[in-house]
């Protein structure tokens, strides 16, 4: 068990968090959340010992393990995948390297049999002889194949090293377990087993995460830090987004009597309490909510952008037609004579690992780069705007946001602009900021700013969600939602494929499986599964 008392932070005149008093129990996943820059990997990195603080007290329970998602994937350069893991668990490592350096001794004496007999003990007690297979196990699942887990670090890519260092914090079963964007590099079927390997776990979990999806599944808690306070609520990121917005609502209207507000929270308490009573993780947590008051949860000060797409005009029958494309990299054929055919009510999630594959596609179809064979045909109804995976050469020049914004603006009106760039948070001087130097973050906004500004009745969006913040995702989700064009897109995010797509389309070395289907019944369907096996495998016996 942690625990936090009267705790504060500051840096310079700046206030992370003041006389912060909190308590994280095991059996517990607890989601750290709070708006870009608002100390959540600060507090992590307090609660491992890597942070000071500046006044209060951490306590963690004697005799607690604590494990952490390392973040310099550098360290364990020299050392294999399989050794690195095992590295997780210091004590357990410790004993492996002296016993192997006891065994290696040609002079082996009587004390060094002493020795080797009290440390095989303390390697049987410690799971030892378990830990190349527990170790091999949490890799596999995370999507690492076994013939990478005897490699060194240095020789796999950035991806996989991250890969390594989930399966480090997991194993070995920790007492309490810090993780930071855990499921950053993963893809859906890895995130899907974490998310089932963190709702079984049984001790402490506190993690960081932009996910919606992930946090829903495997958070019981919320710690959210804002007004310089971090408060903790039971339920998971749904139960605290939909309760803050009914807070906020509220109190919006003064005037509403307290014996309303109450009324309306409750039966909203109750509605999620009983669906949220079918989660393995939350058997218990109707009762807590039944017991939860109206000043229990206060509105966000956070502050959403607002993001909607109106088409100027009307989808036609004719969206796009696809007609054997091909393209290679490097040696490495990325396209294999692929063909689709796009409906005007599509909306085409493209799914699966092969993320080369998918940003190819995206960069023909929107004549950023040539197929080297193969073509394509948009309709004449058909207005099209594309949001790049690296957009770094959009703002290669010494523009401010306002100027920048401009260029791509139906009104040259300063105040229509800046009125438009509000909106999407950016005001007062923000406006006037070059974009040079801007943030991920702010560099997606604007380019969303440039695309609601089109009235494109069809878009092709590689990895929108990437460098924003979970009220941003939000607010593009529900945008998404409700946009009436075609929506070609690439994510990692779980609940933006769910809530969005109306049609799956994944790429894989030996074909494509292309379904009309809701994503959750998709990644749990047998059939394709069997038949994704199949295609990976043929295309490894051709190449054999």
């Amino acid at each position: 068990m942690i625990t936090v008392s009267d705790m504060t932070l500051a840096f310079g005149d700046r206030i992370l968090f003041k006389d912060v008093n909190l308590k994280f129990t095991p059996g517990n996943c607890y989601g750290i959340i709070g708006a870009n820059g608002a100390g959540k990997s600060t507090f992590l990195k307090i609660l491992s010992g890597e942070q000071d603080y500046d006044r209060g007290e951490l306590s963690i329970t004697a005799g607690n393990r604590l494990a952490v998602l390392k973040q310099d994937q550098f360290v364990f350069d020299e050392f294999t995948a399989l050794e690195t893991v095992i590295m997780g668990h210091d004590t357990l490592y410790k004993v492996l390297k002296e016993r192997e350096e006891v065994y290696a001794k040609t002079d082996f004496t009587e004390a060094d049999g002493i020795r080797a007999s009290e440390l095989e003990a303390e390697f049987a007690d410690l799971g030892g002889w378990e830990s190349e297979a527990e170790a091999s196990s949490l890799m596999s699942g995370l999507g690492l194949p076994v013939e990478l887990h005897s490699k060194l670090m240095k020789d796999l890519e950035g991806g996989q090293r991250v890969r390594v260092l989930i399966a480090q914090a997991l194993f070995g079963n920790p007492d309490i377990l810090l993780l930071d964007e855990p499921t950053n590099y993963l893809d859906l079927e890895s995130i899907a087993w974490l998310e089932e390997f963190l709702i079984d776990f049984p001790n402490t979990v506190i993690v960081v995460s932009h996910d919606r999806h992930f946090l829903n599944a495997v958070c019981t808690h919320v710690c959210d830090i804002d007004f310089g306070r971090i408060t903790i609520y039971s339920g998971n990121y749904d139960f605290w987004f939909q309760m803050s917005e009914i807070m906020l609502q509220q109190s919006k209207d003064q005037a509403k009597k307290r014996e309303e507000k109450v009324k309306d929270l409750k039966e909203f308490i109750y509605r999620f309490a009983s669906n949220a009573s079918k989660s393995r993780q939350a058997t218990s947590r109707k009762k807590v909510l039944e017991k939860l008051e109206v000043g229990d949860i206060t509105p966000s000060s956070r502050r959403f952008p607002y993001v909607g797409f109106k088409p100027e005009r009307e989808v036609g029958n004719n969206v796009l037609r696809v007609e054997k494309l091909s393209k290679s990299f490097e040696g490495e054929a990325l396209l294999r004579e692929f063909s689709l055919m796009v409906n005007r009510t599509d909306k085409i999630a493209f799914v699966g690992p092969l993320h080369q594959a998918k940003t190819a596609f995206f960069q023909i179809i929107a004549e950023a780069d040539k197929a080297d064979s193969g073509d394509f045909y948009w309709g004449q109804t058909i207005k099209r705007e594309y949001f790049p995976r690296d957009n770094g050469f959009y703002f290669d020049n010494d523009l401010n946001i306002t100027d920048w914004l401009k260029q791509y603006s139906p009104q040259q009106d300063d105040t229509y602009v800046r009125g438009f760039l509000g909106r999407m948070l950016f005001s007062g001087d923000e406006a006037l900021k070059p974009v040079r130097v801007l943030s991920g973050g702010e560099r997606v906004r604007c380019l969303l700013s440039k695309l609601m500004l089109s009235g494109a009745n069809a878009m092709v969006l590689d990895e929108p969600t990437n460098h924003l913040d979970l009220e941003a995702i939000t607010a593009l989700n529900d945008g998404l939602e409700a946009y009436s064009g075609v929506l070609l897109f690439n994510t990692h995010d779980h609940e933006f494929i769910s809530s969005i797509a109306n049609r799956l389309v994944e790429f894989t070395p030996g074909g494509v499986i292309d379904r009309v289907m809701p994503f959750d019944d998709y990644i749990t369907d047998k059939s394709i599964k069997e038949l994704r096996d199949e295609l990976w495998h043929e295309h490894v016996q051709f190449n054999l």
